[in-house]
């Protein structure tokens, strides 16, 4: 049986738990628990932005959510014995809900405030709030539709080393100089306001908060990955960077497209998530694993069969310029198109994109060496919807 570790106190935020967890990515903040491989352990989780969202009709306060907050993460647990240069082998044996909290919620962030994957198209907050019936989810924000969720945690990762954590600021400086008055901005940078550090205090929380990584992007260290399969019966091979992996997790979503498009783009939700440990010595150089996780993904999906599937390419829906193999742009059209035929099935655009950010849509990169255009896909499962979407013959 696996034992509790991390305990939530859904009424209060991270910072005033038993074991307040962590927002930002330092190898010197202290480890909450420790483990020893081969054991499992159960971590409770709050939702990624410790509880600023409401159950209400009212998106203020998506738009107006602190995001410096975020992510609020369990952990950071050290596994005994681990080392740097090993493979951390991480299990997820199961994943779940509170019943005191069968909810979660899906938005499209303000440009002035995070932005989102279609955000010159959809600048404006809106917020959609989904109710959970077992494995299934409806929302009185995007009617006449109901799916099953796939639930994983967006993130979950290993701490940086010293070295690691400056090569990443320094890198994503330089992407911000580029162009530091962008909105939304290129990255988000290290930043002392709202950061939550376990139990640090006096100077070392202070030099851990100036430097401490912010936990939005997907990194070396595993981090935001927002991959939907990677849920219950899934196993995560981790590179090794600090005495003790310092594993942590958060960011659950009951159900998620693929691509996160709205930014808030899975079901968020607070919930547990039950893993087991284990290490490969050396692993990293022997295997090969040395820059990025890899994973095994499990065998719980939803048997969604039938599919209507939208094309995008990478021409510019603005300007009409051509661009070369460019699957960021490809992608984006391939959304467009489908919230575009979606509103003909009576969705508004913001009612369609907050579904393709929640759904277990899939998306595809179908080619990406036929100059000059990168072809993405976006297959949207029918059997999600009310009443039948596939267009029809006239008669």
């Amino acid at each position: 049986m696996s034992k509790q570790i991390f305990e939530i106190d859904l009424t209060k935020k991270m910072h005033e738990q038993k074991h307040p967890g962590h927002n930002r990515w330092h190898p010197d903040i202290p480890a909450a628990f420790s483990v020893n491989p081969g054991e499992s352990f159960k971590l409770e989780c709050l939702d990624w932005t410790d509880g600023q969202i409401s159950n209400n009709d009212d998106p203020s306060d998506i738009a107006d959510v602190n995001l410096k907050r975020v992510h609020v993460l369990s952990g950071p647990v050290h596994i005994n014995g681990v080392e740097p240069g090993d493979l951390l082998v991480v299990d997820i044996l199961d994943i779940g809900t509170f019943s005191a909290h069968e909810w979660g919620f899906n938005g499209i962030f303000a440009k002035e405030n995070g932005g989102s994957f279609l955000v010159d198209h959809y600048p404006n907050a809106a917020k959609s709030i989904w109710d959970f019936e077992g494995i299934y989810a409806t929302s009185r924000h995007v009617p006449n539709v109901k799916f099953a969720g796939i639930i994983h945690p967006g993130l979950i990762g290993v701490a940086p080393s010293q070295e690691l954590l400056d090569k990443w600021n320094k890198r994503e400086k330089a992407l911000v100089d580029t162009n530091p008055a962008r909105v939304p901005a290129l990255a988000e940078l290290p930043d002392e306001d709202s950061v939550v550090l376990g139990t640090l205090k006096g100077e070392a929380f202070d030099r851990v908060a100036r430097e401490g990584a912010r936990t939005v992007p997907p990194r070396e260290n595993g981090g935001n990955c927002d991959i939907k399969n990677l849920s219950k019966g899934s196993r995560i091979y981790f590179p090794v960077f600090v005495e003790g992996a310092k594993l942590s997790a958060g960011d659950l979503h009951f159900s998620q497209g693929d691509g996160e498009i709205t930014f808030c783009g899975g079901i968020e939700m607070p919930g547990w998530i039950e893993l087991k440990v284990d290490v490969i010595k050396g692993g990293m150089k022997k295997h090969k694993i040395e820059h990025n996780p890899a994973f095994q993904p499990g065998p719980v999906m939803p048997h969604y069969n039938e599919y209507l599937v939208f094309q995008g390419i990478s021409v510019n829906e603005f300007s009409g310029d051509q661009t070369y193999l460019d699957a960021n742009t490809a992608y984006r059209n391939a959304c467009l198109n489908a919230i575009e035929y979606l509103k003909t099935r009576g969705f508004t655009g913001e009612q369609a994109y907050m579904l393709l950010g929640s759904a277990p849509v899939q998306g595809n990169i179908a080619g990406i060496v036929d100059i000059p255009n990168a072809c993405c896909t976006l297959s949207l499962p029918k059997e999600i919807f009310d009443e039948n979407i596939i267009p029809e013959l006239e008669k």
